[in-house]
């Protein structure tokens, strides 16, 4: 029989094993080694490599030019980073925590998500800031906000939250080549937590797309970031109540994938929302009135939503009080189903 040099012969992917942090970091890796625009600037980036090492080891392949240690300012390091931004470069801006973004609160509401509108389009700003956030690491005092919903207020800002290393390298690359600026929150809780095959290569997950993580019939769990894994342990004991559940990782806050959240309630006819912020004002809430607007007719049940409790983020072992928890999101999972 005569061989067909000719077909095509197709290798299987090269996958790595990665933790989210790994993950965080061979992105910031790939687009420095392909796009010299690209550079990193933050606090201990450089030579510390970052507080989490989500930057280790960059500053010594690409040098300081690139990987840039900055003074204790995070106002100056947005500011600077909207100068490189318009100017043709992609920074990467790091927040150590997302805690410590107030100070810069004023250059990313006045100019970041701003530039494009005041120049009527003349202008772009290319950049990323991340940000790791959320409580369970027995960090200190602020440094365990869970603040999405006040950047989600910003139109012209793009807000992405992954929760799994394979999903935070592709967003991460995307969020990078994204001709606009984005927040890239980093839940500081699923850093370590757990290891997946993540391609070597380059990859985009795209922004603005949500993701269906199991399939059910009885129920919508929605959530995103440090929450998904307390969800996915709270479905798997309804399962065993014999109640199944849509799992809806929402991926990207800010544009809202809300077709693919009233594609579930229409299904399910009911919705449990989860999330670690504060419950007044959460983001929880827009995704509540996005079911009242796309799916109401749907609903057999009343939205339910489990969050955070509103006061600050408590110290060390009151965290596990504060955080929602497998167990309270079955309760409120099994409250929807029998309304």
């Amino acid at each position: 029989m005569a061989i067909d040099w000719n077909r095509e012969v197709k290798q299987p992917e090269a996958v790595k094993s990665m933790t989210m942090i790994q993950a965080i970091n061979d992105a910031m890796k790939t687009m420095l080694e392909l796009d010299d625009s690209t550079l990193v600037l933050g606090e201990d980036v450089g030579k510390n490599g970052g507080v989490f090492r989500a930057t280790d080891g960059l500053q010594e392949l690409f040098g300081e030019d690139r990987i840039v240690d900055t003074p204790l300012a995070e106002s100056g390091i947005i500011g600077t980073s909207v100068g490189l931004a318009v100017n043709g470069f992609k920074p990467i801006a790091e927040i150590q925590f997302m805690g410590f973004i107030y100070p810069a609160y004023n250059q990313i509401m006045t100019h970041v998500s701003r530039i494009r509108m005041k120049t009527m389009g003349h202008f772009s700003v290319p950049m990323v800031i991340r940000a790791p956030y959320g409580a369970g690491i027995r960090a200190p005092e602020v440094h365990s906000d869970s603040m999405e919903a006040i950047f989600t207020h910003m139109p012209g800002l793009k807000v992405v939250c992954p929760s799994s290393p394979a999903q935070a390298k592709g967003l991460l690359i995307a969020s990078i080549e994204d001709p606009d600026p984005v927040l890239f929150l980093e839940p500081m809780h699923n850093y370590r937590a757990s290891r997946e095959d993540v391609p070597t290569r380059k990859y985009l997950t795209e922004i603005g797309k949500g993701r269906q993580l199991s399939e059910g019939t009885d129920v919508s769990v929605i959530a995103w970031g440090a929450m998904i894994p307390v969800v996915e342990k709270a479905v798997k004991k309804a399962e065993q109540k014999g109640i199944y559940c849509d799992i809806i990782d929402v991926q990207t806050l800010y544009p809202l994938d809300r077709k693919l959240i009233a594609e579930s309630v229409k299904k399910t006819g009911r919705a449990v929302i989860v999330h670690e912020a504060q419950a007044t004002g959460g983001f929880g809430e827009h995704i509540a009135s996005t079911i009242n607007d796309k799916a109401f007719l749907y609903l057999r049940s009343p939205i339910e939503r489990v969050a955070g409790f509103d006061v600050p983020v408590p110290f060390f072992a009151l965290e596990d009080y504060y955080l929602p928890s497998a167990d309270r999101v079955l309760q409120s999972i099994e409250k929807a189903v029998y309304f």
